[in-house]
């Protein structure tokens, strides 16, 4: 049995529980990250990172699900492990470079008072928005299909979307599932995430996702789009030249809920 310190953070109410791992000391077995996971018998969250050194970054990022696989990019997260890296005293300025699995992001600590913060993400380019028979499908740096919904707010999306994530289009990886629905001039966006294998209060790159596939339908090809999650707002701006987005920015809140020590 190990002690293991950790802390609580969550953006728009997706949460996270981060590790500071530099010593590698953390044993990230699938057994250890879903225990800790648990929101019954663990500590509780949608998803685990570890911040670990980096010779040419300020930090790595490793990001595991709740089911305790290591997993594709999480944007939420992505700004989450930046605040989590601050509160370590680790950074020298408020613009950020680290590494992701799928490659380096940027972020920008915007303002910062006590345990919370306004953190911009930059996101990976995406290259193109598939049209699939009802929805839409792109890679944010994680797999997402997009639907445009009526009467989200009573739309069955853990249903729905535990279907369409195990759907024959989509093994054998599977997908995450957004339903969006525009509502006075928001986005507002649910998504199921693989993984978790329920719906998350928000989800970063799937609101990305989202944003970018309404702006490509719409023909908006620069701009910043507000959407509404579950579990609080969050904005996405981008610039698309040459059927290319670039220059994509999630942005929202992030906030410290708590730290603490278990025993795995």
């Amino acid at each position: 049995m190990s002690l293991v310190s950790f802390e609580k953070y969550h953006g728009a109410g997706n949460d996270f529980i981060l590790i500071d791992n530099r010593n590698h000391e953390f044993d990230s077995s699938v057994e250890n990250v879903a225990f800790l996971c648990n929101r019954h018998l663990g500590i509780g969250a949608d998803g685990l990172m570890l911040l670990e050194n980096d010779d040419d970054y300020d930090f790595k990022m490793r990001y595991f699900n709740s089911d305790g696989g290591e997993a594709s990019m999480c944007g939420n997260g992505g700004r989450c492990i930046t605040a989590f890296a601050h509160s370590l005293g680790m950074l020298t300025s408020e613009n950020v470079h680290f590494l992701a699995i799928d490659g380096p992001h940027e972020a920008q600590i915007l303002c910062f008072t006590c345990n919370e913060w306004f953190i911009k993400l930059k996101m990976i380019d995406v290259e193109e928005v598939s049209s699939l028979d009802k929805g839409y499908f792109t890679n944010t740096g994680s797999p997402h299909y997009v639907e445009f919904v009526d009467n989200l707010a009573d739309f069955p999306v853990v249903e729905v979307g535990r279907n369409l994530r195990y759907s024959e289009q989509f093994k054998p990886g599977g997908t995450n599932v957004n339903f969006v629905q525009m509502i006075d001039d928001r986005l507002f966006v649910r998504t199921y995430e693989r993984g978790v294998e329920d719906e998350t209060l928000a989800c970063g790159t799937g609101v990305t996702a989202s944003s970018l596939t309404y702006a490509s339908l719409n023909n908006i090809l620069e701009g910043v789009i507000p959407v509404r999650t579950l579990g609080g707002n969050l904005e996405v701006a981008f610039r698309k030249t040459e059927n290319r987005f670039n220059n994509i920015y999630l942005t929202g809140p992030v906030m410290k809920v708590f730290n603490g020590e278990i025993n795995i």
